[in-house]
């Protein structure tokens, strides 16, 4: 029997996605293969157009590929209906936005606990998944505060509270420090430093190299095939 821990959480093999059909078709991906095993922390780059950005809704179940299988988490996604794929979608993925993707006149706490209200969670589990989420990120005495009274680093590590509660076998961050000034910026990759350190699965997608060196390994996409698979970190 395989242990579960020596199941990859992302195993994409000959994926293409391509749009529409004939002289307009366009090959957004062509044949990507890319293994990432748990406990990693993956970079993917790419300029706009690159085909990074198919690849993160692929990735994320938001879209199918053309062909190609993709395993996430030992499940290949093509065998699942589309609400088992919300399924897996909402308690193997925690998602992080550049754009927050907060409910503005809820408080942080009520943003972070609102996936395990979907997932069908007890209240008493979880307040206390969520209280333990925000005091991961630091932000444990900010509960009743709302995004607009909050920084923007400091709304992005709600947002990144609201990816852990749930438990993913992946967090999928989607230019992350996009929306963050130098200082905030330093902070949220402290902060996925320490994820990582702890055992925690990231694919982060960015255009920026800077942020990419800071994971483990790093993945680049130009047009639509991964041309660099390379250790970002000494």
């Amino acid at each position: 029997m395989t242990d579960p821990a020596d199941v990859p959480v992302l195993d994409v093999r000959r994926m293409s996605k391509v749009y529409g059909e004939g002289d307009t078709a366009v090959h957004a991906l062509r044949e990507v293969d890319l293994l990432v095993r748990r406990g990693e922390y993956v970079a993917v780059v790419g300029q706009s157009g690159s085909g990074k950005s198919t690849l993160l809704n692929i990735l994320g179940c938001l879209d199918g590929p053309t062909s190609g299988r993709y395993l996430l988490d030992g499940l290949d996604v093509a065998d699942l209906d589309e609400r088992q794929q919300s399924v897996l979608r909402n308690r193997q993925i925690g998602f992080i936005f550049q754009s927050f993707n907060l409910i503005p006149r809820t408080s942080a706490f009520a943003n972070v606990e609102l996936p395990m209200v979907y997932a069908g969670v007890s209240r008493r589990d979880r307040r206390t998944r969520t209280l333990a989420a925000l005091d991961v990120v630091g932000l444990s005495h900010r509960l009743d505060s709302r995004p607009n009274q909050l920084s923007g680093g400091q709304q992005q590590r709600v947002a990144v509270a609201r990816a852990l509660v749930t438990r993913p076998a992946l967090l999928l961050a989607d230019e992350p420090t996009g929306n963050l000034d130098t200082a905030s910026t330093d902070d949220v990759l402290e902060l996925f430093d320490n994820l990582h350190a702890t055992g925690r699965t990231i694919v982060l997608i960015t255009h920026d190299h800077e942020v990419a060196e800071r994971a483990d390994r790093t993945v680049t996409v130009t047009d639509g095939r991964l041309t660099e698979q390379a250790g970002a970190r000494p």
